[in-house]
């Protein structure tokens, strides 16, 4: 089966099973400040898990698109992408275990028809400490399955990963128990880490072995089933959220456990051929196949740049369809840098024309009949990235001239005697090659190259010290993935409430007085202002700053009440409520209002938290400012406000 036929049978084989099958989220989360992108397909489910009740009940099943930001220097090797989907099923509260570890053999056993004798379980091993025991139930059901195809079905206590490359496997060995560090799940790690109050659990991964890939002895003396040197890889993971965290050291079985379950589809494509080289999927292989056709290069000579480009430009393409725009900021800064990585990249394969317009539609292909979504906006989504790449070229021409400048002036004059000077090329130190890489996006290499073309030397440490600057400018980006960067709402206090409410009432005042083209592309609120993104084209005028702070004003003043409620999401469109450019919904949504009956003021798609009421929003006799309206990009305008 190829990826596209497992994507859809996965999700036949549990509708069938009495699951809903939901639209994935969108890659940027409204609302969630724990994140810059959607980074598993588990988390658009958090709240459902810790407790509210889903619109479509206690079995769902989903494939959701993924992006971790924090693995873009990764990507070049066989198994990393920063884009990727997640095929999930979760039991709210319903099924167990035993159920679904039986109808992922089956699944994998009787539909992808997997090697089964390539498939290694891992199980928790238990923690004496916190009490918590041995999960001898999960490896006793994976023990009964793989026996009743004739397997070998041997257990073994590894523990810690360090035991584990110390030890290996023997001989008939396929369920291995792990501790804490990687078969127990909670929002934070380990079982000391989990927070009080969460839920959490042991897990049982699935992994599968490319038995004809030579072990790396540079990671451990011997292979097993958690090791990272490519030989096995994990295609899925099992949670059983059955404890819940009541004190420091204390876990408590919770009254109606949950399922989640996450397998990702490339690595499940990827062992369904047999191949541990992920860009050989039906997903992917396409676009190296393009590129291999614009270039005229093999993947073979080119393996890493055409990796790097076929992943980035899914990355690109799917945030461009969920309506994100490049820009030098948050989700929009990482875009670019994605896209620019990419352009980098083409250099290497000797693309130095526009190319994007050609491996746009490519991906775009591959994914517009399972996404509907990738077909409507298609043409647009191919027009932003265009757009993006003719603007970078321009770019690097710019960091040429510079590079030309830079060289004149690391030049000096050396004298030999009181009538004679002599010109000598000085070192070029590795900050200025990261300038040109991070200013212009300078491929080093082609910065070390037009260098010594100009005559000057590197130090024998450059690469040192351009290393040590990439690592700060990753360990930016990381951030993103530790809510530094963060979208959305930062908080849940009493300020974070009011300014999230402010917010809404300044969306409606804006369209009521700059008109209904006026639609939200973003939002960003912390404990000291709100920040909001629309869609305007031109710099407001003073007048209508104070016309739209006068709306929001007043509508404090009447101290309306706030109240939501659930509504199928036709209903709530043919209501009037505001949404989010670009945002996804399902059959049902939130509904907020400001107001009621005569004195309705507005009403938006959201998920809260808000004030009780909006007269909330002027304690203390504060009111509402706007303190800055500027462009945020092209048709952007960008509105900071506070309650002072």
């Amino acid at each position: 089966m190829n990826a596209q036929e497992i994507r859809n049978a996965y999700l036949d084989f549990f509708a069938e099973r009495g699951h809903a099958v939901v639209p994935r989220a969108q890659l940027v989360l409204s609302g969630d400040p724990t994140t810059l992108f959607t980074g598993s397909g588990m988390q658009p489910m958090i709240p459902y898990l810790l407790g509210e009740t889903h619109p479509k009940g206690v079995r769902i099943t989903d494939s959701q698109t993924c992006l971790r930001a924090q693995d873009i220097d990764d990507i070049g090797d066989n198994r990393h992408t920063t884009f990727f989907e997640m095929l999930g099923n979760w039991s709210l509260g319903d099924y167990g275990k035993t159920q679904q570890i039986e109808w992922m053999f089956e699944f994998i056993s009787d539909v992808v028809k997997l090697d089964l004798s390539k498939i290694y379980i891992t199980c928790y091993i238990g923690n004496d400490e916190f009490g918590i025991p041995k999960d001898t139930e999960a490896a006793e059901t994976w023990s009964r399955l793989f026996g009743g195809k004739g397997l070998s079905t041997g257990t073994a206590d590894i523990g810690s990963e360090a035991n584990g490359y110390a030890r290996g496997i023997h001989e008939g060995e396929r369920i291995f128990y792990y501790d804490g560090t990687k078969n127990w799940w909670s929002r934070n790690g380990n079982e000391a880490k989990t927070p009080v109050g969460d839920p959490c659990g042991p897990d049982s991964e699935m992994f599968y072995e490319f038995d004809f890939v030579e072990h790396d002895t540079s990671y451990g003396e011997h292979c097993h089933p958690n090791c990272d040197c490519g030989r096995f890889i994990e295609i899925g993971n099992n949670v059983f959220m059955v404890y819940k965290k009541v004190a420091e050291g204390k876990f408590e079985l919770l009254d109606k456990p949950n399922i989640d379950h996450g397998s990702g589809l490339e690595r499940f494509a990827a062992a369904a051929i047999n191949n541990p080289d992920m860009f050989k999927i039906s997903l992917i292989w396409p676009i190296i196949e393009k590129l291999q056709l614009l270039s005229g290069k093999n993947y073979e000579s080119h393996t890493e740049s055409m990796r790097v480009i076929a992943d980035h430009l899914r990355s690109a393409t799917f945030l461009a369809v969920d309506g994100c725009v490049p820009s030098n900021k948050e989700q929009g800064y990482v875009m670019r840098r994605l896209l620019r990585r990419a352009i980098r990249h083409s250099f290497d394969l000797g693309i130095e024309q526009n190319f994007l317009q050609e491996v746009v539609p490519v991906i775009a292909d591959l994914y517009h009949n399972d996404f509907p979504e990738v077909a409507e906006r298609r043409d647009e989504v191919v027009a932003v990235l265009v757009k993006e790449e003719r603007v970078f070229r321009q770019t690097l021409r710019k960091g040429l001239k510079e590079l030309e400048r830079m060289a004149e002036a690391n030049k000096t004059f050396e004298h030999d005697s009181p009538h004679e000077t002599q010109p000598m090329a000085k070192w070029m130190g590795g900050e200025q090659l990261f300038a040109l890489y991070d200013t212009y996006g300078f491929p080093v290499e082609l910065s070390v190259e037009e260098a010594y073309k100009q005559g000057i030397s590197l130090p024998e440490d450059w690469r040192q010290q351009f290393d040590a600057k990439m690592r700060e400018q990753r360990e930016r980006s990381q951030t993103a993935a530790k809510g530094v960067f963060k979208g959305g709402l930062e908080g849940h206090d009493d300020i974070h409430k009011k300014y999230h409410t402010a917010t809404h009432l300044m969306y409606k005042a804006l369209r009521t007085v700059l008109g209904d083209h006026v639609v939200q592309r973003g939002s960003n609120i912390t404990a000291e202002r709100l920040r909001f993104d629309f869609s305007h084209s031109e710099k407001m005028t003073p007048e209508q700053i104070k016309r739209v702070e006068d709306i929001v004003n007043d509508v404090i003043k009447k101290d309306l009440p706030m109240s939501w409620q659930e509504l199928p999401t036709d209903e709530a469109f043919a209501r009037g409520a505001l949404g989010a450019f670009g945002d996804k919904y399902g059959d049902t949504v939130k509904v907020y209002s400001a107001g009621e009956g005569d004195e309705l003021f507005s009403i938006e798609i959201c998920g809260g938290p808000h004030v009780d009421h909006t007269g909330q929003l002027g304690e203390d006799g504060k009111v509402f400012v706007i303190t800055k309206e500027e462009a945020s990009s092209a048709g952007i305008r960008r509105i900071k406000a506070l309650l002072r």
